[in-house]
């Protein structure tokens, strides 16, 4: 199957690459290279066709789509960004691009399409109150988070929530830009999918880390801060109490979560969208992440610093079992496993 990966120089990018020429795909990559992205010679593999241009770009996307099969789609800016002023490229990048290739898929018939999504579609995770049973708490107040009071509270009785895994039939309620930039890309693949009967997969992807994530960017996940500050020598800087819950699945099982969901998405039924959660199954806080990192790179313990980010939810989790039940997919690399390779893996270059 010849599959177009859109953003496959990118971190997870270029590991989808790998998976599927590894399992006899035939992969071309369509990537900007942007240099605020790429500030380096972008890592290739071997036998991928490459095409540089921007997504947005109506004539590139027909170019990169001809002989095409299939479309895992990954280019995006992620992350929280510096500040609003980040809205207007967000939406650009990631919902218009992401228009500009469905229009062409259409126009060029091909359709079955792998979306990147992620969890943050889904806001603040599953809490339930010991009184009110399932609750769904709002952002967390200014004046409590400037007070240390970092759980969230059961709306009707203020008392303190117990997080659970969500799934992905919670309902969604984005809480930054970027969150709600990518739940517009997976609505924009559904109505593709219902005028075009074409077949569409998003997999929602937890926090991803492993080699060849960008250091120094305010676009990474909080994997890549803290070890981009243990190779300076610094110690990770651990916002709010350090006990806000993630699911940290390494990049070369979702590389594999993307190469079953293309393998599959041929023999769904057209017209429709599915989502899957794609996480490690297991739990573990922002505190114990840092530390099993900082002890495996052997430099500096973590700092708690109490700061917060608006923006930022409080846990949220997978249950990724409909993943595994549907397309048989499995995480192989367990979180010790990963972060004692992560600790000493490449990163990207710094952002000039």
């Amino acid at each position: 199957m010849r599959v177009l990966i859109t953003g496959g120089a990118g971190f997870i990018g270029t590991h989808v690459v790998d998976v599927l020429t590894t399992r006899g795909h035939d992969p071309a990559v369509l990537d900007a290279l942007l240099p605020s992205v790429h500030p380096g010679s972008p890592p290739t593999a071997a036998g991928a066709d490459w095409i540089q241009g921007d997504i947005r770009d109506r004539e590139v996307v027909r170019r990169a789509l001809r002989g095409v099969d299939a479309v895992c789609h990954q280019a995006a800016m992620v992350g929280l960004g510096k500040d609003f002023a980040d809205a207007p490229e967000y939406v650009a990048c990631n919902d218009l691009g992401t228009a500009v290739l469905l229009s062409a898929m259409a126009e060029a018939g091909v359709r079955d399409l792998v979306l990147a999504s992620s969890m943050v579609v889904y806001g603040e995770g599953r809490y339930d109150c010991p009184v009110h049973g399932r609750v769904r708490p709002g952002p967390r107040p200014v004046v409590a988070l400037e007070a240390g009071r970092f759980e969230p509270e059961c709306p009707v009785c203020g008392q303190e929530l117990v997080p659970g895994p969500v799934d992905e039939d919670a309902p969604v309620d984005p809480r930054n830009v970027y969150a709600t930039t990518k739940l517009a890309q997976e609505h924009l693949a559904a109505a593709w999918a219902r005028t075009t009967g074409g077949r569409a997969v998003a997999l929602r992807y937890h926090n991803v880390y492993g080699p060849g994530m960008p250091r120094d960017t305010p676009y990474a996940g909080v994997a890549s801060f803290f070890r981009s500050a243990l190779e300076r020598g610094e110690a990770p800087r651990v916002f709010e109490d350090g006990r806000q819950r993630r699911d940290f699945v390494h990049v070369r099982d979702v590389a594999y979560a993307n190469a079953v969901a293309l393998e599959a998405v041929g023999g769904r039924a057209s017209g429709v969208l599915t989502a899957y959660n794609a996480g490690s199954g297991t739990p573990h806080t922002v505190g114990e992440m840092a530390a099993e990192l900082a002890a495996a790179h052997g430099g500096p313990a973590p700092v708690v610093t109490g700061e917060f980010r608006l923006g930022d939810v409080r846990h949220i989790t997978a249950d990724s079992r409909r993943l595994k039940a549907e397309l048989g997919w499995q995480p192989e690399v367990a979180f010790a496993t990963g972060m004692a390779e992560f600790a000493t893996a490449g990163l990207r270059g710094a952002v000039a």
